[in-house]
Protein backbone atom coordinates (compact mmCIF):
# COMPACT_ATOMS: atom_id res chain seq x y z
CA UNK A 1 0.00 0.00 0.00
CA UNK A 2 2.54 2.41 1.11
CA UNK A 3 5.69 1.91 -1.65
CA UNK A 4 6.38 -0.73 -4.62
CA UNK A 5 9.29 -2.51 -2.93
CA UNK A 6 8.07 -3.29 0.51
CA UNK A 7 11.16 -2.71 2.14
CA UNK A 8 9.93 0.02 4.46
CA UNK A 9 7.90 -1.89 6.55
CA UNK A 10 10.50 -4.76 6.81
CA UNK A 11 12.80 -2.25 7.98
CA UNK A 12 10.79 -0.75 10.90
CA UNK A 13 9.93 -4.35 12.17
CA UNK A 14 13.91 -5.36 12.25
CA UNK A 15 14.60 -2.09 14.35
CA UNK A 16 11.74 -2.23 16.49
CA UNK A 17 13.42 -6.23 17.55
CA UNK A 18 16.67 -5.06 17.71
CA UNK A 19 15.63 -1.99 20.67
CA UNK A 20 13.70 -4.93 21.96
CA UNK A 21 10.47 -2.18 21.53
CA UNK A 22 7.12 -3.83 21.68
CA UNK A 23 5.82 -4.43 17.86
CA UNK A 24 3.53 -2.40 16.54
CA UNK A 25 -0.12 -2.25 16.15
CA UNK A 26 -1.45 -2.44 12.11
CA UNK A 27 -4.91 -0.70 12.15
CA UNK A 28 -6.71 -0.75 8.68
CA UNK A 29 -10.36 -1.03 7.27
CA UNK A 30 -12.30 -4.23 5.68
CA UNK A 31 -12.00 -2.87 2.21
CA UNK A 32 -7.69 -1.91 3.23
CA UNK A 33 -8.35 1.80 1.94
CA UNK A 34 -6.00 2.74 4.63
CA UNK A 35 -3.69 1.43 7.66
CA UNK A 36 -2.79 2.91 10.58
CA UNK A 37 0.40 1.69 12.56
CA UNK A 38 0.42 2.36 16.23
CA UNK A 39 4.01 2.03 18.01
CA UNK A 40 3.64 1.11 21.64
CA UNK A 41 6.59 2.98 23.89
CA UNK A 42 9.20 0.93 24.99
CA UNK A 43 8.84 -0.09 28.89
CA UNK A 44 12.46 1.90 29.79
CA UNK A 45 10.80 5.41 28.01
CA UNK A 46 7.27 5.03 29.66
CA UNK A 47 9.06 4.16 33.25
CA UNK A 48 11.41 7.49 32.63
CA UNK A 49 8.35 9.24 32.17
CA UNK A 50 6.43 8.33 35.12
CA UNK A 51 9.69 9.44 37.48
CA UNK A 52 10.51 12.37 35.15
CA UNK A 53 7.82 15.63 37.01
CA UNK A 54 6.11 17.13 33.97
CA UNK A 55 7.32 21.06 33.94
CA UNK A 56 5.85 23.22 31.89
CA UNK A 57 8.33 27.21 31.89
CA UNK A 58 6.37 30.06 31.05
CA UNK A 59 7.41 30.91 27.41
CA UNK A 60 7.99 34.32 26.70
CA UNK A 61 7.34 34.31 22.65
CA UNK A 62 9.86 35.58 20.47
CA UNK A 63 9.01 39.03 18.78
CA UNK A 64 9.69 39.61 15.06
CA UNK A 65 10.69 42.61 14.02
CA UNK A 66 7.73 43.28 11.65
CA UNK A 67 5.21 42.68 15.03
CA UNK A 68 7.52 45.05 17.11
CA UNK A 69 6.94 47.63 14.36
CA UNK A 70 2.82 46.86 14.04
CA UNK A 71 2.72 47.24 17.76
CA UNK A 72 4.03 50.87 17.49
CA UNK A 73 2.20 51.98 14.73
CA UNK A 74 -1.14 51.13 16.77
CA UNK A 75 -3.09 53.43 18.80
CA UNK A 76 -6.39 52.52 19.79
CA UNK A 77 -8.65 50.28 16.97
CA UNK A 78 -7.49 50.41 13.35
CA UNK A 79 -8.67 48.62 10.68
CA UNK A 80 -6.43 46.43 8.76
CA UNK A 81 -5.67 49.32 5.98
CA UNK A 82 -5.09 52.01 8.46
CA UNK A 83 -2.38 49.76 10.06
CA UNK A 84 -0.86 48.95 6.79
CA UNK A 85 -1.21 52.67 5.73
CA UNK A 86 1.27 53.60 9.16
CA UNK A 87 3.64 51.17 8.35
CA UNK A 88 4.27 51.97 4.68
CA UNK A 89 3.28 48.23 3.07
CA UNK A 90 1.43 47.86 -0.09
CA UNK A 91 0.96 44.08 -0.27
CA UNK A 92 -1.80 43.17 1.75
CA UNK A 93 -0.76 39.48 1.69
CA UNK A 94 2.69 40.08 3.16
CA UNK A 95 1.21 42.10 5.71
CA UNK A 96 -1.27 39.64 6.99
CA UNK A 97 1.22 36.56 6.88
CA UNK A 98 4.55 38.49 8.60
CA UNK A 99 2.50 41.04 10.90
CA UNK A 100 -1.13 40.50 11.59
CA UNK A 101 -1.16 37.16 12.02
CA UNK A 102 1.94 36.35 13.68
CA UNK A 103 0.55 39.43 16.01
CA UNK A 104 -2.72 37.33 16.47
CA UNK A 105 -1.10 34.64 17.18
CA UNK A 106 1.36 35.58 19.87
CA UNK A 107 -1.50 37.42 21.62
CA UNK A 108 0.21 40.85 21.17
CA UNK A 109 -2.88 42.31 19.13
CA UNK A 110 -6.70 41.31 18.91
CA UNK A 111 -9.87 41.89 16.85
CA UNK A 112 -12.56 43.95 17.61
CA UNK A 113 -14.90 41.37 16.52
CA UNK A 114 -13.22 38.19 16.90
CA UNK A 115 -16.21 35.99 15.91
CA UNK A 116 -16.62 37.92 12.33
CA UNK A 117 -13.14 38.04 11.50
CA UNK A 118 -13.50 38.99 7.88
CA UNK A 119 -16.24 41.74 8.81
CA UNK A 120 -15.06 45.17 6.85
CA UNK A 121 -16.11 46.71 10.39
CA UNK A 122 -12.84 44.46 11.95
CA UNK A 123 -10.70 46.37 13.95
CA UNK A 124 -7.35 45.65 15.67
CA UNK A 125 -6.20 47.28 19.34
CA UNK A 126 -3.30 46.20 21.26
CA UNK A 127 -3.72 43.13 24.17
CA UNK A 128 -2.02 43.61 27.59
CA UNK A 129 0.72 41.45 26.40
CA UNK A 130 1.18 43.42 23.37
CA UNK A 131 1.53 46.74 25.34
CA UNK A 132 3.50 45.35 28.20
CA UNK A 133 6.13 44.26 25.13
CA UNK A 134 5.83 47.35 23.80
CA UNK A 135 6.51 49.19 27.13
CA UNK A 136 9.81 46.94 27.83
CA UNK A 137 11.45 47.68 24.06
CA UNK A 138 10.62 51.30 24.76
CA UNK A 139 12.34 51.29 28.23
CA UNK A 140 15.01 48.83 26.49
CA UNK A 141 15.76 51.58 24.32
CA UNK A 142 16.28 54.42 27.00
CA UNK A 143 19.06 52.59 28.71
Amino acid sequence: MTEGRGTGIPKILREIRKNQSPEPIFHTDEDRTFFLVEFPIHPVFAEALKSTPEVTPEVTPEVTPEVEKMLAVITGEMTRGEIQGKLGLKDEKHFREYYQQVAVKLGMIEMTIPDKPRSRLQKYRLTDRGEKVLEERKEGKKD
